[in-house]
């Protein structure tokens, strides 16, 4: 193993927990071997900045402590609609070196930053339908962004090789665990705390992606409002349904408003993908998040946007020893599928 590839960890940081996973590959196999995942305080991370650097470091810290994880190396990812930038644009075929020479240039026009405040990076779809072109993924993060992430990663005494984006690391944790479907649009929606993020493949390859600033924190401050509670209580509620002197008949009228918001902006989603690309359909809808496990959401969610909607798996095709509950594994799977896609990149991976 001296000269064998470095055991690597998926973190996922987002704004209302923490979660990491290790995976071990044996040809192709992968066997789950480390797993945790930790709330934050909810003023850590606000809209994907991070506040308070000091208290999240540590709560990774405490995190890789619980977990026993010796591995090091880590994949991270960043998202967000005022930060990070995903276009799909067709360009004359050249080879990929000279792509990486002119990239600045052709990106130049697509993003709305200053070219010297972002990290870049592309990777070639493949052969255009128009003879001689070809089609490119061009992605841009601000620099600050990810120097934010990758600082509090670093300054925790981990080693970030891998800084990935939350709607491909879903791309990645479908691909191992869903059978491929080259005529089905399919939308990875993984709903989070303060953030919706989307990524609509066809084929393997992606089509769409789009990240929107809504989330489960709706359901969160709607409770709070409603029934004058704390934070803690609220989260309690909407996750158990009924807390002691609110019950599930007081508490679903102010759930289904909260529902019927974050539905809004998945469907303004699907409206705009439908109008600026040539796919007519939403096929099916894979939900990831912490927004799967509200009751009646992913039903809801199928009835509003007539579309068959289940529930991530993201540990469907890995392993898990028995020193795993598997009820547990079961529960917190939707909370991992991004974890999971970060875990399944490789050092010196596009």
């Amino acid at each position: 193993m001296l000269f064998g590839k470095k055991d690597i960890i998926g973190l996922d940081i987002g704004s209302g927990s923490i979660k990491v996973i290790q995976l071990k590959e044996t040809k192709g196999i992968y066997t789950l071997e480390r797993l945790g995942i930790i709330s934050l305080d909810p003023e850590l991370i606000v809209d994907g900045s991070i506040l308070d650097s000091t208290r999240v470091l540590e709560t990774i810290k405490e995190l890789v402590l619980t977990t026993d994880i010796k591995a090091k190396n880590t994949t991270l990812s960043v998202s967000g609609h005022s930060s990070v930038i995903i276009k799909r644009i067709t360009l004359t075929e050249v080879s990929e070196d000279e792509l990486s020479e002119s990239i600045n240039f052709e990106a130049e026009q697509y993003i709305p930053f200053d070219i010297e405040d972002v990290i870049l990076d592309f990777q070639i779809l493949g052969l255009a339908e128009e003879e001689g072109m070809i089609d490119i993924l061009i992605v841009a993060v601000k620099r600050d962004k990810i120097n934010e992430y990758a600082s509090v990663v670093k300054e925790a005494g981990l080693i970030p090789v891998v800084v990935d984006i939350d709607s491909f690391a879903l791309e990645n944790m479908h691909e191992l665990n869903y059978e491929f479907n080259e005529e089905a649009n399919v939308a990875l929606v993984n709903i989070g705390a303060s953030m919706i993020n989307m990524n609509i493949i066809k084929g393997g390859v992606s089509v769409f992606t789009r990240d929107s600033s809504v989330g489960g924190n709706l359901y969160t401050e709607a409770l709070q409002r409603e029934f004058s509670i704390s934070f803690e209580d609220a989260e309690r509620l909407k996750e158990e349904g009924e807390i002691e002197g609110v019950s599930t008949e007081m508490a679903e009228p102010v759930l289904n408003i909260a529902s019927n918001e974050i539905v809004i902006d998945i469907s303004r989603s699907f409206d705009y993908f439908k109008d600026t690309t040539n796919y007519e359909n939403i096929d099916e809808i894979i939900l990831s998040g912490g927004v799967a496990l509200i009751k009646d959401f992913p039903t809801f969610l199928a009835e509003r946007t007539g579309t068959n909607v289940s529930v991530a798996k993201p540990f469907n095709n890995i392993n898990i020893p028995d020193s795993f509950d598997p009820e547990y594994i079961k529960k917190i799977g939707p909370f991992m599928a991004v974890a999971v896609g970060l875990a399944l990149r490789n050092e010196g991976d596009k």
